[in-house]
């Protein structure tokens, strides 16, 4: 069961959050909390798995809260839901600690699938963000440039290329597997062997690699 807590000053949107989070059997909302403050205290608490976090609070924003939360001896992944400003906060909630960051018109399939891949450790964005998130986050090494980004990827079987494209979007291996109707086991090996083949440790650089020759948006 992923655990969740619900931080937003807006009632109306938790309970909406909470109806679509309670839905599923997988995942549960053990608290909600109205502003940064109150977020922090009650996951020092409960412990929950994510936190939902809004941005604009009064009080500690969700910004300040995040970098709280991170910093507590069993810290939650953090993901902001917001529908203010996305640019002007991407690169703030990556500093701060967040894991995620979606839009809050996101599909309920989609924000529950978040929630999954939250809580396996791996980070998720809006597509619409995910270039600006590739362009903020330093891999380790330094991703090749020119012609070097579509080699690499015709150096790629055609199901390597299909589960690069998907991650490039930020989907979990979990939403992989679904999506092309694999195991997800299956999947986590395909992506061992991309990282290895692209030269990079971490999916961000990997993605990184995907966006710059446009594979992520079908591009390629």
């Amino acid at each position: 069961m992923i655990t969740v807590l619900l931080a937003d000053d807006d009632p109306a949107a938790r309970q909406g959050l909470r109806t679509i989070i309670d839905s599923s059997p997988d995942t549960r909302v053990v608290a909600e909390a109205w502003d940064g403050r109150s977020a922090v205290e009650q996951a020092r608490r409960l412990l929950p798995d994510v936190v939902v976090m809004d941005v604009r609070m009064p009080g500690t924003d969700g910004i300040a809260a995040t970098r709280k939360l991170r910093e507590l001896p069993t810290p939650p992944a953090v993901l902001i839901l917001t529908a203010f400003g996305l640019e002007e906060y991407v690169e703030q909630a990556l500093k701060a600690g967040a894991s995620g960051f979606l839009i809050k018109d996101t599909p309920p399939a989609e924000l529950l699938s978040a929630l999954r891949g939250l809580a396996e450790g791996h980070a998720v964005f809006a597509p619409e963000i995910t270039g600006q998130v590739i362009d903020l986050t330093t891999g380790e090494g330094r991703p090749p440039t020119g012609s070097q980004y579509t080699e690499l990827i015709t150096s790629l079987t055609e199901r390597q290329v299909e589960v690069l494209r998907l991650l490039a979007l930020g989907l979990s291996n979990a939403s992989i597997a679904t999506e092309l109707g694999m195991t997800e086991g299956t999947v986590k090996g395909h992506v061992t062997q991309l990282l290895a083949r692209l030269g990079v440790t971490n999916r961000v650089a990997a993605a990184r690699i995907a966006y710059r020759a446009g594979l992520s948006a079908g591009d390629v």
